[in-house]
Order: C-alpha cells, then structure tokens, then sequence
C-alpha cells in the first residue's frame, strides 16, 4: 500500500507537535538532572501556591510582581518531591515555563494511603475539610465516619455538608434527618444546601469566607455541581450516577485549588469512595472519635477492647446515651478492618 500524501498543512503541524515533544523532554531532562541553569531568562526566586498538579508540570499561582495572581506552568525539580495542590513553593520564572526549586513547610496536610499502602499528601496548608454528602447515592456513617477519623487524626478541623436536598423524599429523608441529628449531637457542623435550588449556599459561602477548605466524599454526591454555584466560572464537568449502582461516576481528575469570590480558598479533590484508614493504629483511630475522648481511660480494664467487656465506660456511655452505638459500631468494623 502506498503512503499517503500529506499536505503543507500537515505536515506543518506534524513539525510542531515533534518539536514541542523535544521542547517538553529537554525540559524534562534538565528537571530530571537538576540543572536549570541552562534554561534561557532564569529568572529570580519568587513566591507562589500550587494550584493544580500534572505529573511532570504544575500550575503555580505567583505571589509577587510582574507575575503575581497569574497562574504559570512550571516543571519541578527532582529534589521537589510530593507536591500537592495548596503548597506554598519557591519557583523561579522561565521560557518557555517556570521552575520550582523548593517546598515551604506545611502547616497542616491531608493525607492517605494508596492502592499499595503508601502514604500519599491530597492537600496541603487547608483548615477545614468538609465532607459531603447526599440523599443518592445512599449515605453510609461508616464512610462518612473514616473521614471524620482521617481528619481528626491529622488535626484538621471537618464539617460536613448535606448535597442535595432538593432530592429528599419520603424514601430518604427519615435517614438523613438521622444522620443530621446524630452529628450535631456529637458536635459537628453541618451544612444542608442544594445546588439546585440554591438552598443553603449563602450560609456555606459565608463559612467557607475566612478558611482553607478541602471538599471530600463520595462520586456523585455533587461535589462539581456545587463547586459551579459557589464558583460559576470555575465550569466543572458534573457526571451523572450510574444506572446500574446508584454510585457516581468521576468527573473530577485533578485537584484545583479555587479563590472563591466572598473570599476563603477551596481545593477541589476527585471523588473518593473509600478512605482508607491502614496508616494508623487502634489508639489513633479511637482519638479519631472525638465523642469518646471524655471517656477513654475509664474502663476498668487497661486492655478494654470496648466489646462487651465489664466496667467499659463506653459500653456504659452508650446505654446513658452519652455515645451513639452507631458510632461504637463503626469503631469496631474500622478497626476490625485493618487486622484483615
């Protein structure tokens, strides 16, 4: 078979594809080599925010003039490593992109493990996580309860927020409203709103003005739609809920970290259905209960393992209904979970 003749303009772009996939692996190199001192107009140390990570590139945001509130691709040294959307960077600017050089410290991260166990960062330097949740697909408080834990235990402070709302019918609504209760009662904020409606955003965009937010949960509890309310332009893809599972299906691939415009800062994150919690240990996990606290120490037992054990004080805050036995439940079924 012949080959195909192409035309001018053909070939003219086949020429600039190839000549950028050179541009992009010289760069590559030089990140990989740790020598940018080759790279033409190297410009001067500077501040900035990670907004958006790619694999071998990401987006800062600039601190400081000329460049500061732009949004500058960079590459990223091969001493720059586990950075993650909300770090605060030291980048230098070049052409054809910027380079970052360093990573300033967190003060707080989000982290979890991976398929293979490792421990990977989600965010970084955010004070609120909010954990979202919906009617469909059905909420589970085992779920919602392994957030609340991954939080606690890393000293961030969760919320959670009720998606959704104009969905609720008489087939839903009975166990939201419990699970609304149930997590007031232990002394969480909760936040119903509608992407739909616009029920309750006003109240959600005054909490979110004067923190660093992360938004988790499940797919397809309407993390995207409600994104595009508190931010229009933002245009996020929203995805719809499987058919055959009632699970949603991913529409985010990328965290993004967000100014929202009555101020505050928001990291969008992909939908997470699982939460693993094999990083820590039992006593971390039970810390992670902050409604146990007042009670842990008080078994009679050194060793309790709060099953059905005698003078367990919180088997006992349990029948004064100081404790939820959900919320015991849980713990058990999240620590049962890693001896397996």
């Amino acid at each position: 078979m012949a080959n195909r003749k192409l035309s001018k303009r053909q070939k003219e772009r086949i020429q600039l594809i190839q000549e950028r996939r050179r541009e992009k692996a010289q760069l590559k190199n030089l990140a990989d080599n740790n020598d940018f001192d080759d790279l033409n107009n190297l410009g001067p140390e500077t501040t900035g925010t990670l907004v958006t990570h790619y694999g071998s590139q990401v987006d800062i945001e600039a601190d400081a003039a000329p460049f500061a509130g732009a949004i500058m691709r960079c590459f990223v040294r091969a001493n720059v490593d586990n950075l993650v959307t909300g770090d605060k960077v030291i980048w230098r600017p070049a052409e054809p992109h910027g380079v970052v050089v360093a990573k300033e410290p967190r003060t707080s991260e989000l982290i979890r493990p991976d398929s293979y166990g490792k421990l990977r960062p989600v965010a970084a330097n955010i004070d609120r996580i909010a954990i979202v949740f919906s009617p469909k697909p059905n909420p589970q408080s085992n779920l919602l309860d392994r957030y609340l834990v991954a939080a606690e235990a890393q000293g961030i402070e969760p919320f959670l927020v009720v998606n959704k709302t104009d969905i609720l019918d008489s087939e839903n609504d009975c166990h939201v409203q419990e699970l609304i209760q149930q997590y007031q009662f232990i002394g969480y904020q909760v936040i119903c709103v509608s992407a739909i409606s616009g029920e309750g955003l006003e109240t959600l965009k005054s909490f979110l003005s004067t923190h660093s937010c992360i938004f988790v949960g499940q797919s397809g509890v309407g993390k995207s739609s409600l994104l595009n309310q508190l931010v229009p332009e933002s245009d996020n893809a929203v995805g719809a809920l499987s058919a055959a599972t009632s699970e949603g299906t991913h529409t985010t691939t990328a965290s993004k970290l967000i100014h929202l415009s009555g101020g505050g800062v928001l990291i969008d994150s992909p939908g997470i259905r699982e939460f693993a919690l094999t990083h820590l240990d039992a006593n971390e996990i039970i810390l992670g209960f902050k409604d146990f606290r007042p009670f842990l120490g008080h078994c009679k037992f050194r060793d309790c393992q709060h099953d059905k054990e005698i003078g367990c004080a919180l088997l006992q805050a349990v029948a004064d209904k100081e404790v939820l036995a959900d919320r015991l439940n849980n713990y058990r079924q999240i620590v049962n979970s890693l001896n397996n």
